[in-house]
């Protein structure tokens, strides 16, 4: 959780003196330099904004690259694209203007879509000279290959604030420490909730979003028996499920997995299902825990500035309002990408449709 929740909301400031307000905007950037041209035409050079790149170029991230926290607020004087760094930042000072400067689109080998905003920071006083970041709006992997294949100079209505939805649909049956399972619209604040490892934990909340069903706001369906699921597990494109490989870790090195369920679909066991409305559920523990949802494990919402930036306004501003200074930490297991669940394969990641039907 951002640090300037505590200040907002705890009166801690002196009498008479304003809070410091939090940060509209928290998110951790790379500095450009950190993501590189692998193989292209602008090979060794760091990515830049649309005319300092190439539509073709192979990117990678440095493996020893660190993300820096940045956190920003709209700058009143100016509309569209002009943010100012605030207190508690990893980068520059408060006051600091930034700017969104371009939009870039890359492809991993597995065809997946990375959406990389451009940033242009410039210390006050400072005329000339502007350090520029990359804030990538879904997770990059060292040693991947990320093929430009689109650079806008406009970032149109590009919000920083994305939507990753860690949320199960309205429906959902969660197992309660009594064995019982419930609707996942039925919990409140206080009912013991089953988790993988720490046996029975009381919900501290459960948030609501109503979205229209498009786009990244289109909830993937894992159809029943598919990983062992008692019936259809409908949940955000961006919510992890955990998966044990008893018998194989593969390249991840380990046998418990973290795996987005976007990174599930194939369009047949599992698929995305767009038009309409959906009602996600969100649900959050006093620790980032792996509960059961129809009947599999699958992860609670991550309480810290990096994911709550992710979701949608008025969700956030909840969480923030309700646990101010909240700072979760990832459940332990690794985070699964495409290329390393078809190394898997199917056969060993679904289940097995039974014969008769």
């Amino acid at each position: 959780m951002d640090e300037g929740d505590g200040t907002a909301g705890g009166a801690a400031g002196a009498a008479g003196q304003a809070a410091t307000p939090p940060p509209h905007y928290a998110c951790h950037v790379f500095r450009a330099d950190d993501i590189f041209v692998q193989s292209g035409a602008n090979l060794g050079d760091a990515i830049g904004d649309v005319d300092e790149v190439c539509e073709g170029d192979v990117y990678h991230l440095d493996p020893e690259a660190e993300s820096l926290r940045l956190y920003l607020q709209p700058e009143a004087a100016r509309a569209g694209r002009g943010l100012t760094v605030t207190a508690g930042s990893g980068v520059g000072a408060p006051g600091d203007p930034v700017t969104l400067s371009s939009r870039l689109t890359l492809m991993a080998p597995d065809g997946d879509r990375v959406e990389i905003l451009m940033l242009r920071h410039r210390g006050r006083g400072r005329t000339a000279l502007s350090e520029a970041y990359a804030l990538p709006l879904s997770p990059m992997s060292p040693r991947t290959d990320y093929t430009l294949i689109r650079s806008d100079a406009d970032p149109g209505e590009a919000r920083l604030a994305d939507i990753v939805c860690i949320s199960f649909a309205r429906g959902t049956r969660i197992a309660l420490a009594d064995g019982r399972q419930v609707p996942i619209e039925s919990l409140e604040p206080g009912m013991r909730v089953l988790t993988r490892d720490h046996g029975a934990q009381p919900l501290r909340w459960a948030g609501r979003a109503t979205l229209r069903a498009v786009g990244a706001f289109a909830p993937v369906v894992i159809t029943a028996g598919t990983l062992g699921n008692a019936g259809d597990l409908i949940v955000g494109q961006h919510h992890r499920m955990f998966l044990y490989q008893r018998d194989r870790a593969g390249r991840s090195g380990t046998a418990e997995l973290l795996v987005q369920a976007k990174h599930l679909v194939d369009g047949d066991r599992v698929f995305l299902r767009e038009g309409g409305f959906v009602d996600y559920l969100s649900l959050v523990f006093d620790r980032h825990e792996i509960i059961y949802a129809e009947g599999i494990p699958a992860e609670s919402l991550m309480v810290n500035d990096a994911t709550l930036t992710h979701l949608p306004d008025d969700l956030a501003a909840e969480v923030r309002e309700r646990f101010p200074g909240l700072s979760q930490n990832q459940h332990f297991g690794t985070e699964a990408g495409r290329q390393t669940l078809e190394e898997i394969g199917p056969d060993r990641l679904f289940h097995r449709r039974d014969v008769d039907g």
